[in-house]
């Protein structure tokens, strides 16, 4: 190491000797809200995916639905194992196109922070209270902005603050190849992940996934997202933008249009998702009527009583939810 070189000038050194034009080098960062001085070990990337790391709204991914509601057995997905599911496969994309694997990374594990207990079911509840779409995005942001460290945030640097907000196929397309990686990724990981769980339940076999999707895609799960990060690279090679090439696009499509016929919209889940949703709206209900509730640590961040009371809610795993349930409209199943 040159003289008077810290490890992390050596490493932002290494980054502009190997990576892309594309990619977003850890020095050139836009930077944070609150100016903080640089680190001598790690970049400004790396400090970020640290911090999610440690973030309690990370942790808490481990208690929250995928796709089944409770189920039983100890190998289904939750957040947080999808959220790992993604970061590894966006981190291949990275690698393989010479991006940055550490903003990559960041990206990945604080993309899914702001899910409701319940998944999207969560968002369905929360929504009406708000006056406007619950988006899980928007709350990661607000996560990992306001609501982490006392109220303070977590001071994250703008590139995995717009990679995280710009995830969902509903956002404009995040600023980064990085971020735009992520993207990719995360639809890559559900709709794999999720039909494997749900032939593992019973509820597909795997003969059931259209005939198409697996002549284009393959016919395991490792063949289909091999299929998928193999396009996704080669086709975003000295491009501006990542992007599956047609077919292989297409075909993602259709799978995902399966996977909401056949499994996430399926008639015999409506009244468990139901049960979901009316938990949660009656949670919303009873903490504005009963503000009091809600903990001063979700009352002191910017915003009227919904916004605190959604933070609340938005925040709790699904165990706690449903022992919350109990406790507040259920109070002799605490006295057994």
């Amino acid at each position: 190491m040159a003289v008077g070189q810290s490890v992390r000038e050596r490493t932002e050194r290494v980054e502009r000797e190997i990576l892309s034009d594309r990619a977003t080098l850890a020095a050139g960062s836009k930077g944070r809200d609150r100016e903080e001085a640089p680190h001598p070990l790690r970049t400004a990337f790396q400090r970020d995916r640290d911090r999610l790391v440690h973030a309690k709204a990370f942790r808490r991914l481990k208690h929250k639905t995928q796709v089944f509601v409770s189920p039983e057995g100890d190998h289904y997905r939750v957040r947080l194992t999808h959220t790992l599911e993604v970061s590894q496969i966006a981190r291949t994309v990275a690698r393989a196109l010479r991006l940055n694997e550490d903003l990559t990374e960041a990206i990945a594990l604080g993309h899914d922070l702001g899910h409701t207990p319940f998944g999207h079911l969560g968002e369905q509840a929360l929504s009406p209270f708000l006056g406007r779409p619950f988006r899980h995005s928007e709350q990661s942001l607000r996560i990992v902005e306001v609501l982490e460290n006392e109220g303070r945030g977590l001071n994250l640097s703008w590139e995995v603050r717009d990679g995280i907000l710009n995830h969902t196929w509903s956002m404009p397309m995040p600023a980064t190849q990085e971020g735009q990686a992520v993207r990719f990724s995360d639809r890559i990981a559900y709709v794999n992940h999720d039909v494997d769980d749900a032939i593992r339940a019973g509820v597909l076999s795997a003969g059931d996934i259209p005939l198409e999707v697996r002549r284009v895609l393959g016919d395991t799960h490792s063949r289909r997202i091999d299929t998928l990060v193999t396009d996704l690279v080669e086709q975003s090679e000295d491009r501006d933008e990542l992007a599956l090439s047609p077919p292989i696009l297409e075909a993602l499509d259709r799978f995902r249009d399966f996977m909401f016929e056949r499994v996430y919209l399926r008639a015999e889940a409506q009244q468990e998702q139901q049960k979901a949703i009316a938990l949660v709206t009656s949670l919303f209900a009873y903490y504005l009527e009963h503000p009091e509730a809600v903990p001063a640590e979700d009352m002191r961040t910017p915003g009227d009583l919904a916004t605190h009371v959604a933070d609340y809610i938005a925040g709790m795993t699904d165990r706690f939810a449903l022992r919350t349930y109990e406790r507040l409209f259920l109070p002799r199943s605490w006295m057994v």
